[in-house]
Order: structure tokens, then sequence, then C-alpha cells
């Protein structure tokens, strides 16, 4: 248990824990034919694993820090258009179809958010045992090793990221616009995002619903390397109100996502 208001540092050591733990628990329970077993509601697929992953992380971060509210993609009655000052927003399995079709590339991820914005975030591939985390103002660290910050580079350069075997929609246009040579196959948003932030990949853009429990843990580690994350519209994610936006960019830097977004509004049928 952490003392009543512990700043975000004094947090993170006891959050990669929790997170860890959790993505052990993922890891084993996809032995469990009821934890993989699910349906898809639209574009989200869910299966018996999120209820049971969401019971757990919540659990572990309502006891880490009593009276910190969480706001979690698996309980709707957390989910308020008010939201408290300071609380946690979690997505207990990022990248569900992956988890549940044998697939690698799923997270678990919590943010702690302070007035607005994520201040902490901790992000764990348990089928490649990668942890991510961040605190804002203090670096962004891979496995526990500082994240160098990145260099600014053209859009173009390195990898165009994505969730299919080869680039399809508004991934295939920006591969083709921005002269991409090379293309990274990805599960998660989160992943995606990560990817970018450690210079494996230059950019990840989706016009696809994406909810703030989604973006919040992975723009942290962005910001802290010093690339960017914005809406498909070239907004920054407020994460106030509703909890869904249209699409994303993320990029290695701030003015690469300003050069995608302003590629996508000036296309036909743009904007």
């Amino acid at each position: 248990m952490s003392r009543p208001g512990a700043a975000p540092g004094e947090l993170l050591a006891p959050l990669t824990a929790a997170v860890l733990e959790v993505g052990v628990l993922l890891r084993e329970w996809r032995a469990d034919a009821a934890a993989v077993r699910g349906v898809w509601e639209g574009s989200q697929f869910k299966a018996g694993a999120d209820a049971r992953a969401h019971r757990e992380l919540s659990g572990r971060l309502s006891a880490l820090s009593p009276g910190v509210p969480v706001l979690s993609e698996e309980d709707a009655a957390s989910q308020v258009e008010a939201r408290p000052e300071r609380h946690w927003l979690i997505d207990p399995i990022d990248g569900t179809a992956s988890y549940a079709h044998g697939f690698p590339g799923y997270v678990t991820q919590a943010a702690l958010m302070e007035g607005g914005r994520p201040v902490l975030a901790a992000i764990y591939a348990p089928e490649t045992d990668v942890m991510y985390a961040a605190v804002r103002g203090l670096g962004a660290t891979r496995n526990g090793v500082l994240m160098p910050r990145l260099e600014p580079a053209p859009v173009g350069t390195g990898a165009l990221v994505d969730n299919t075997p080869e680039p399809r929609g508004i991934a295939a246009e920006a591969y083709e616009q921005f002269g991409f040579g090379a293309y990274q196959e990805c599960g998660s948003i989160a992943l995606k995002l990560c990817r970018v932030a450690e210079g494996a990949a230059g950019l990840f853009v989706k016009d696809v619903p994406v909810r703030d429990w989604d973006v919040a843990a992975p723009l942290v580690v962005l910001e802290e390397t010093g690339a960017g994350l914005v809406r498909l519209d070239g907004t920054p994610f407020d994460f106030q109100g509703g909890y869904e936006s249209r699409g994303l960019i993320g990029a290695s830097s701030r003015a690469a996502c300003a050069d995608v977004a302003r590629w996508w509004r000036g296309r036909p049928g743009g904007g």
C-alpha cells in the first residue's frame, strides 16, 4: 500500500509489480478454454479472461492506492463522464483477439491519471516478457533500462506497423504516400505504440474507433522518448468526457504526427 497522495515516481515499482503479476496470470490462463473463449462485440473481441484480468488488476491497484478510483474497459459503471481528478485508467487485456487466438501481441496495462492526463504507466507483454514503464518528466524504460530519446526523422523512415499481415486500408495508403520500405505486424494498440517509442517502427496510423484506455499508458512512454500521439485529425487526446475517439497517429515525433494528420485531412474523403 502506498501513502495517500504518493507521487507518481513512488508508485512506479509497485505498479510494474502489479501489472507483471497480472501478465503472468494471463499467460497461465491461456491453457483454460473458458478464458480464451469469447465473442465479437462490434469491433471488440471479448473473452473470459477479460473479466478475470479486470478483477485481478483493479484489485491490486485498489490495494496499492486506497481511495483512488479505477476506471476500466471491463467495468462500464466505472466509466463516468466527470472523471476524478486522480484515477487509474486500465485496459486489463489490450489485444484480446491476439490473446484468444494464440498470437503473442497482447498486453496488460495501466495508467495513473492526474488532471486529465496520464503521468505514470506500465505496459507488460507477457509472451515476450517485456515491460514498458514511464513516469512523466522522468523518462521511459524497457525492462528497467532507460529508453533513449528518438532522433527526429521524416515520415517514411523505418517501418510502418499495423495488425494485419500486410498494410491495408489507411495503413496501405500511408505506406505508399510516405515511401515506407518496411512493415511490421503486431497485435495490440499499446504494443504497436511502444514499438514506435522504442524506435522499432516509425508510424502507426489507424482510422477505427480508439478508446482512452488503449492509449493512456503508451502516451506517457511515447512522450518520454520524444515521440508523438494524436487523434487522426491531429488534435491531442484530452481524456475528458466520452472515452472514444476516431483513429490515431503514433509517430516518432510530434512533427511527424502533424505531417500525417495534414496528409489525412487533405486526402480525398479525409478530414
